[in-house]
Formats: C-alpha cells, sequence, structure tokens
C-alpha cells in the first residue's frame, strides 16, 4: 500500500461564504493518477457538553434547514477568525444555552467527514455552568430550544433513533465512556 501524499498540481476557489468555502484542486495521487478533488474548507468547530450535574447534560432543540427537520443535539458552533477553540467552547455555552462555564475540559478533536472537509471538531465537557447576568446575541439562522435531560434519557433517545446528530452521539459516549463526572 503506497504510503506517498498526493501532490497538488492546481487550485481553484470555486466558492466562498461565512462558514466555508469550496476549492477544487487538480491533484498527482501516489499511484500516479491525476484527479480533480472537491474540498470544503472550515475554521473548525466546537462541540460543547454543557453538564449542570455528573448525570445530567444539556442539548438543545434546533431546526436545521439541510434536512427540514428539528433535532435535538448538543450546543456547536464555528470557531471564529482568530479565536482559539476554549474560547469558542465558552462563547458557544453562553450564546445556545445561556450559562457559563466554570471549568472547561477538552474531551478530544476528530474529522467528521474526511472525505471532502477539512473541518475538525474539538469536544468540550462545561461543568460548574451558571446562568449568565447579561443578554447574548444568537446567530439570526439560530431557533433554539435548551433543555437538560439526564444522561439515561439521552442514551434511551439515541439509542431510539430520536437523535440523530453524530456530534451529540460521539459527545455522549465520550461522557459515558470516561465516567459523567469526568
Amino acid at each position: 500500500m503506497p504510503r506517498e501524499r498526493a501532490r497538488r498540481l492546481a487550485r481553484t476557489r470555486v466558492y466562498e461564504g461565512r462558514i466555508f468555502r469550496i476549492e477544487r484542486d487538480r491533484v498527482r495521487l501516489s499511484n500516479g493518477r491525476v484527479v480533480d478533488l472537491e474540498i470544503v474548507r472550515h475554521r473548525g468547530s466546537v462541540v460543547v457538553i454543557p453538564q449542570p450535574s455528573p448525570r445530567e447534560v444539556i442539548l438543545i432543540r434546533q431546526y436545521r434547514y439541510a434536512i427540514d427537520r428539528w433535532i435535538w443535539e448538543l450546543p456547536a458552533g464555528s470557531i471564529d477568525a482568530g479565536e482559539v477553540p476554549r474560547a469558542a467552547a465558552r462563547r458557544e455555552c453562553e450564546e445556545e444555552i445561556g450559562r457559563t462555564a466554570g471549568r472547561i475540559t477538552r474531551l478530544g478533536a476528530w474529522y467528521p467527514t474526511p472525505g471532502f472537509c477539512d473541518e475538525r471538531m474539538i469536544f468540550y465537557r462545561c461543568a460548574d455552568l451558571k446562568p449568565l447576568t447579561r443578554e447574548v446575541a444568537r446567530d439570526l439562522d439560530e431557533q433554539i430550544e435548551p433543555r437538560v435531560f439526564t444522561l439515561a434519557a439521552v442514551r434511551s433517545m439515541i439509542a431510539r433513533g430520536t437523535i440523530i446528530d453524530m456530534k451529540t452521539v460521539v459527545g455522549v459516549g465520550l461522557i459515558s465512556r470516561r465516567g459523567a463526572a469526568g
């Protein structure tokens, strides 16, 4: 099995938006073939696992236009340009559930769709949650309803197929595997 890296021969920017851009690269693969590959370029994102107590987690109910459904999911969001991931996790916790975290713990980072996208999702547990004393503006496209669930209820929702969001399944698995209290 070849272990050499592919070599980019040319790059064309196809699209540039607020959250991501799309590039088309002409690439010579390690087997000598030349192919065109479309890549979604993304600054990365954070997934927040807010735990008001060791046996609870806060999910948000949010409408997702791409799949035309309301879903339950963990809060998450893109890392802003120049923003440190931990600060993005704090910001998302505040914006999406209206609480600030006294303790933020990095649990890991993974690429959800490396076949066509370079986005890396960084997972953070947020604990010692306190209500915000100030108003926080949400993104214009966000319609969010936060709710506290027991971990047992969330695991049941995953098993029944009520929760269909992959980052939420992974995040709940992380806190279940590492123990509810960390």
